[in-house]
């Protein structure tokens, strides 16, 4: 039996804190009898999105295997993101979020890895017979675990307040289960995180945590969450909450699901029903509940009269003489 694969994507600069967190968590699934992979997507060539909508075309048709027309070093992560059974995703903060290159790889992930598109179209190809290189690569379906590392310079915490909701970004479409996260913030004050002991103690058990998932025996012990900071939602462990602007509502910006704020004893108590948590866009029922919206509006949307003589008063907006 081939080993299990544990693969670390650090968007940081060459042996950065970033880098040298998930190399850290790394090491330790390799002691554990992993195989390991680490890439510094930084060093790669990876074009925007432009929304052609060319790969979720192809998924939603089922007709194609929805890979990008944008020729650039895309197949090399695919590649590294299909051999693996956990992931470790890695990145600065830059204006209290991930890099806009950690955005750019969600963006080119989401559409065409989601496996709510993915897996109808596997199906159908392989119902058909047709070539397997006409359909996704059946190993987009492996179940995975995974964990987030987010680095900040800034000595207050809330400058990196949207850094790990977004990078939820590019786990959720591929339904990778984060077992763990770590937030390391006020990294100006020592020149590199190997002289934060307390934070590489932190790495160490983000990988013992990626480890215990990938030998459970169970579905529900795999997909465990193991952090030891709760957070407000119980399903992305986030404290990030929308507040809505009638009664009580607030809402999870993560997961997308709706709970009620309460104020008991004099502390905030938020409470989210089972229903909400099953919709959440990291499980299933959410997933679903979004890729089905999209082919509803793919087939309902309302055509436009006479649209190419209507945008012909802005086409040479803003264009110099």
């Amino acid at each position: 039996m081939a080993k299990k694969k544990v693969v670390g994507w650090s968007f940081g600069r060459n042996m950065s804190n970033t880098d040298v967190i998930i190399k850290e968590a790394l090491l330790v699934c390799e002691a554990a009898g992993f195989d390991i992979e680490f890439i510094n997507v930084s060093t790669m060539n990876i074009k925007p999105c432009i929304g052609c909508c060319r790969c979720v075309g192809q998924l939603a048709s089922e007709t194609g295997s929805g890979a990008c027309f944008q020729k650039d070093d895309f197949p090399i992560l695919q590649e590294s993101f299909l051999s693996a059974d956990a992931m470790i995703f890695g990145s600065p903060v830059f204006e209290f979020a991930p890099t806009g290159l950690y955005k750019t790889v969600a963006d080119r992930f989401g559409p065409s890895h989601d496996i709510t598109f993915v897996g109808p179209a596997i199906e159908a190809g392989k119902k058909a017979g047709r070539d397997p290189s006409t359909y996704p690569d059946e190993r987009s379906l492996k179940p995975r675990v995974g964990a987030l590392v987010a680095v900040g310079g800034a000595r207050t915490k809330n400058w990196t307040s949207l850094a790990l909701p977004n990078m939820y970004e590019l786990a959720f479409p591929m339904a990778i289960d984060i077992v763990d996260k770590l937030l390391y913030h006020g990294a100006m004050n020592v020149e590199h995180v190997l002289g934060v002991p307390e934070v590489m103690e932190k790495a160490r058990k983000l990988g013992e945590n990626i480890v215990a998932a990938l030998n459970a025996e169970t579905e529900e012990e795999r997909r465990k969450y193991r952090g030891t900071e709760e957070g407000t939602c119980p399903v992305c462990h986030e404290d990030l909450l929308q507040v809505m602007h009638d009664g009580n509502k607030v809402e999870c910006p993560v997961c997308g699901i709706e709970g009620t704020l309460d104020i008991v004893d004099g502390e905030i108590k938020v409470t989210f029903s089972e229903a909400q948590i099953k919709r959440s866009r990291l499980n299933m029922d959410g997933k679903w509940e979004h890729s089905n919206e999209i082919r509803d509006g793919a087939m309902t949307q309302k055509k436009v009269e006479n649209l190419a003589e209507l945008k012909k008063p802005y086409k040479d907006v803003g264009k110099k003489n």
